[in-house]
């Protein structure tokens, strides 16, 4: 867990430098001399908790990084850059990275899977649900059928299925509100719009998706209820389960409830609201 960076800076500071590749003592140091402007080892050893002797193998990392200046005087005195020049120098090594290993992913020579698949995975948090739902729409060649609430239809969700509209996929939404449904007309005109199975709000179902008529997803939203003790880890509020191939058990009944829904959607749809029959 990351510490409070308002009422713990310090250790705020430290436990992302040690986050970023710098050693403890590189990150104490950097810290230290932070705090200090400019100090001697006897100096950065004497805020940092660093031994003396370990200042000097600190400081010529954090200079590799080009954290820390050096002057040539007796004793020598470091000088850190300042916290925005640090954090520029963090931000375009962290970029440089994630550019370096999505180049190395995509060049990897695939190993041949098996297409089918007997079993399904699951997934928690809306967080990576809301990921694995953009990457099945990313994916998608020919179609997708995608039920949700309000709460998980994210910018995210929309961004990519009005790009896998823009590529010529065919979209189904159902699920939302009048009002979700006017801004997804907005944004993705060319979505067809379909009365859900059942009443949402009666039940925790999170989205129910099929993209390709291959790969299938469901998730369920949780309530939350229960305050993690320390060192515990939150529970999830969103969880779901996916699987993929057309023999996935998974796949077989979603793929037969969304047939029959889309091929009996316009005769429901022009059926009286339950409300309004009442």
């Amino acid at each position: 867990m990351d510490t409070d960076p308002v009422n713990d800076p310090r250790s705020a500071a430290i436990e992302q430098l040690e986050q970023f590749g710098l050693s403890t003592y590189a990150a104490r140091a950097f810290v230290a001399l932070t705090t200090l402007k400019t100090g001697t080892a006897r100096d950065v050893s004497r805020v940092s908790d660093v031994p003396r002797t370990r200042v000097y193998d600190a400081v010529d990392e954090l200079q590799a990084r080009g954290l820390v200046d050096v002057q040539q005087s007796s004793p020598k005195e470091f000088w850190a850059t300042s916290p925005e020049t640090a954090g520029r120098k963090f931000e375009q090594d962290l970029t440089h990275r994630t550019s370096v290993l999505t180049t190395a992913l995509d060049e990897l020579e695939p190993v041949q899977r098996r297409e089918e698949q007997r079993g399904v995975w699951t997934v928690d948090s809306k967080a990576a649900v809301t990921d694995r739902v953009v990457d099945f729409i990313d994916g998608a060649d020919d179609e997708i059928v995608y039920m949700t609430v309000e709460e998980v239809l994210t910018e995210d969700v929309l961004d990519a299925l009005s790009a896998a509209a823009e590529r010529g996929v065919s979209i189904s939404l159902g699920g939302v509100s009048a009002e979700v449904r006017e801004r997804i007309r907005d944004e993705i005109p060319g979505a067809d719009l379909f009365e859900s199975l059942w009443v949402w709000s009666d039940t925790p179902a999170g989205r129910l998706m099929m993209v390709d008529q291959t790969q299938t997803l469901v998730s369920v939203l949780l309530n939350g209820e229960g305050t993690p003790q320390p060192g515990e880890t939150a529970p999830p509020e969103e969880t779901a389960i996916w699987g993929t191939g057309q023999t996935n058990s998974l796949v077989v009944v979603l793929k037969a409830i969304f047939t029959w829904r889309l091929q009996n959607a316009d005769t429901v749809e022009q059926q009286p609201d339950a409300d309004a029959a009442e």
